[in-house]
């Protein structure tokens, strides 16, 4: 995953890009979500679509990105929209919205989710991952060099990506087309995504930088135009079922602890984990382990019995706001696809064992298309 500072998914490499990233993408889906309801006021919305618009905005959930998971950075998308959490003071954890201004608080939430995945920048611009060697590395459009970018976008040589531990050198042709900042560049030192945001390189769409994951280093390739975001046409979802917004009992670990998180690579790491919460729903109890996102909120990654059916096969993401006195929301209207359900070059965390519901959760997004890795 990767943030803490990241989690978004860098301390924790495991997930998908670093602490960083996740703290971007949830900026970025929270001003989306005000935007959503600052439109549907002019619109002629009552006030109180306001107020759940604003709900919408300081909610936690949804990255990866979820950029997804998450929004588009540089880094690393984002799939997960919660909110800035630093705005304001979250309102009463116990407090229930109204059903209409509920729906409209997850209609906005789901107008957000969507347009974090359409950003140019987003998880579905990913269109390579490549894992370097020790030493030098070719890169370029040529099919035998051991970064392939697409055909037809970059030379067949645009330059030699060196390698030597944990550190990566970029020496690039002159003329390549390769650029750093806006500016032309032929060698530079590249820091990686585990360092809080990477250094990002340029060629016409495309844009590359490198990553950590445990200790292999890697180059993650995106297109801003992308056939995968072209092809976007939305999510589907379940319908919006208030029964699954629970106020859920925070048990805070009294001891600093982890657990370890495997993703889809095989490795495991790991990761810091603040608490469980414990949840009712039909009568029973159930509990899940919480990841911390770094700024207070939380992460639970969890699995349940509708997945590879109606929903993604590997699992689903839900983020909420930081606990309060001893309670939090855990609103699984908001449960989302990791960055693995839109594309095979990400690195998502996988629910761990104490995280797999025996209930089903029919709440939150459904699978996208055919996904990967699950």
């Amino acid at each position: 995953m990767t943030r803490r500072s990241d989690r978004s998914h860098e301390r924790i490499r495991v997930g998908e890009a670093p602490a960083e990233v996740r703290r971007r993408h949830r900026q970025g889906l929270a001003a989306t979500v005000l935007v959503w309801t600052v439109c549907a006021t002019l619109a002629g919305t009552t006030g109180r679509a306001t107020a759940g618009g604003a709900a919408a905005a300081g909610s936690g959930a949804g990255a990866a990105s979820a950029a997804g998971t998450a929004t588009g950075t540089a880094g690393t998308p984002a799939p997960s929209p919660a909110a800035n959490h630093s705005a304001s003071a979250p309102a009463p954890v116990a407090a229930a919205p109204s059903l209409a201004g509920y729906r409209r608080e997850i209609e906005g939430w789901r107008a957000a989710r969507d347009a974090s995945l359409r950003d140019p920048n987003g998880w579905l611009t990913l269109v390579g991952l490549f894992w370097l060697d020790e030493g030098d590395n070719r890169f370029g459009s040529d099919p035998k060099g051991r970064v392939v970018l697409p055909a037809g976008k970059a030379p067949a040589v645009a330059g030699i990506l060196s390698r030597h531990g944990r550190t990566v050198t970029l020496r690039a042709e002159p003329g390549s087309g390769v650029e750093c900042e806006g500016k032309p560049v032929t060698e530079r030192s590249l820091e990686p995504d585990a360092k809080g945001q990477p250094v990002v390189l340029h060629l016409g769409s495309l844009s590359f930088f490198v990553i950590l994951r445990g200790d292999r280093v890697g180059v993650r390739v995106k297109d801003s135009q992308s056939p995968a975001l072209a092809a976007f046409r939305g999510l589907a979802s379940f319908p919006v079922d208030p029964s699954w917004r629970v106020v859920a009992r925070f048990e805070h670990h009294p001891q600093p602890k982890t657990i370890p998180i495997t993703n889809v690579l095989g490795m495991t790491d790991n990761e810091p984990s603040p608490g469980t919460v414990v949840f009712e729903q039909g009568g029973k109890t159930y509990s899940l382990d919480a990841l911390d996102n770094g700024d207070g909120t939380l992460m639970l990654v969890f699995a349940d019995p509708t997945n590879g059916r109606e929903t993604y096969g590997a699992g689903r993401f839900l983020d909420t706001d930081p606990p309060q006195d001893g309670k939090v929301v855990v609103d699984f209207n908001k449960a989302y696809n990791p960055p693995c359900a839109f594309t095979a070059f990400a690195t998502c965390p996988l629910p761990p064992r104490q995280n797999r519901l025996p209930v089903a959760v029919n709440a939150g997004e459904k699978k996208y298309g055919e996904g990967h890795h699950g």
